[in-house]
């Protein structure tokens, strides 16, 4: 059972309760057993993607009028880093799957009937920041050229959401999203970094797609809440975007915890040193663990104001930093047994220091917001 849903109770558990604590239950014993694989294959197997979906976290966020669960941020944070202690990749993905569907519901209404034409649990893939490609306008909509990289999961999406820059009111020009089938678009392997090996984030590649306009919005348009949208609908994408990416980081933190007290501290006898090294960077990562309740605690039921939006970007910045240094510690103080390739503390090490490197979780700019919304005069000039 996941971490979001655990919990002891005399209720009697909801129809199909039982069903979903099978399907997580399902995605955290495959994920395990795949993490390896997933690492030297360079994206999640089927069976295992299959099961993300499963689940339920490709409709996390989906309307309820497609059969989607328009779902809480603190039940998606939960979840992905549960999934992220067994497997850092497929935590990053399902998190990512759940965090496209909401994106996608910002699309015009015939947009997203088409999407979710077969049912809420439609993976979606995406690479929409920063804008790339090209788009042109084309009678109807829009045709798309060129590369846009770093889609996670897109071996195993149907749907993938595409950015490029596009003409705007006043001569300006605008952040456009597209939605694409996934059988429209080349994918490229060229996804073979340090960590998060196993996200399978490829290049995606158009020659003249055509995609029509009720299959397309602005990014400004998830800057504004949905009218009588879910709460999940009515959340700025700026307050609850770095939490997303956090999570995983969390979850393979708590794993490099965990691995480095297994491989490392022989029966639990501590060396000189290591008791401080313990202390330390296990309360920075239960710190951050705070922290990311805190922000999901927020953007599900806090007053929404531009100094709340900055406090949630701070906190989920904060709490991936936090993780990066304490697994940084852990791995370095790990000696030859955390070299070794086989070490579940390297692989942590790998995955958190690639996570962590998100530009959604860059400190600069969550810094310059937080206090432009907190200071009077609007922060430093």
């Amino acid at each position: 059972m996941l971490t979001g849903r655990q919990g002891r109770s005399d209720a009697r558990p909801e129809p199909g309760a039982q069903e979903a604590t099978c399907a997580r239950d399902r995605l955290l014993e495959l994920a395990q057993q795949d993490a390896a694989g997933a690492d030297r294959r360079r994206r999640l197997a089927p069976a295992v993607a299959d099961a993300v979906a499963a689940a339920g976290f490709a409709r996390h966020f989906v309307p309820a009028r497609w059969g989607g669960a328009a779902g809480t941020f603190a039940h998606l944070t939960a979840d992905a880093a549960a999934v992220a202690e067994v497997c850092a990749a497929t935590g990053w993905c399902a998190a990512l799957y759940a965090a496209h569907g909401r994106l996608a519901s910002y699309l015009p209404e015939q947009g997203q009937r088409e999407l979710w034409a077969g049912g809420p649990d439609a993976r979606i893939a995406a690479s929409v920041v920063p804008a790339q490609g090209h788009a042109a306008e084309a009678p109807g909509g829009w045709r798309l050229d060129g590369e846009w990289r770093t889609a996670s999961g897109i071996d195993h999406a149907e749907w993938v959401l595409l950015a490029s820059w596009t003409p705007g009111g006043d001569g300006g020009r605008e952040h456009r999203i597209f939605a694409v089938p996934r059988a429209d678009v080349e994918v490229c392997d060229t996804w073979d970094p340090v960590g998060l090996r196993g996200s399978g984030s490829g290049s995606v590649r158009t020659d003249g797609v055509l995609v029509p306009a009720h299959r397309s919005c602005t990014l400004d348009t998830l800057l504004r809440p949905l009218p009588g949208a879910a709460r999940c609908h009515s959340v700025p994408y700026p307050m609850v975007a770095a939490s997303i990416f956090a999570a995983p980081v969390l979850g393979a933190a708590r794993a490099a915890l965990r691995a480095w007290t297994e491989e490392c501290v022989p029966e639990g006898a501590l060396r000189p040193g290591q008791t401080l090294l313990l202390t330390r960077t296990s309360a920075q990562i239960h710190a951050a663990g705070l922290l990311l309740d805190g922000a999901a605690a927020r953007a599900d039921r806090g007053e929404i104001t531009p100094l709340s939006v900055a406090e949630a970007r701070r906190d989920a910045v904060t709490a991936a930093r936090l993780c990066r240094e304490a697994v940084d510690e852990l791995f370095h103080a790990s000696g030859l047994r955390g070299q070794s390739p086989d070490s579940r503390v390297q692989r942590a090490w790998r995955d958190v220091t690639t996570a962590a490197g998100h530009g959604a979780l860059g400190l600069e700019a969550a810094a310059e917001a937080y206090a432009h919304a907190a200071l009077p005069a609007g922060g430093a000039r």
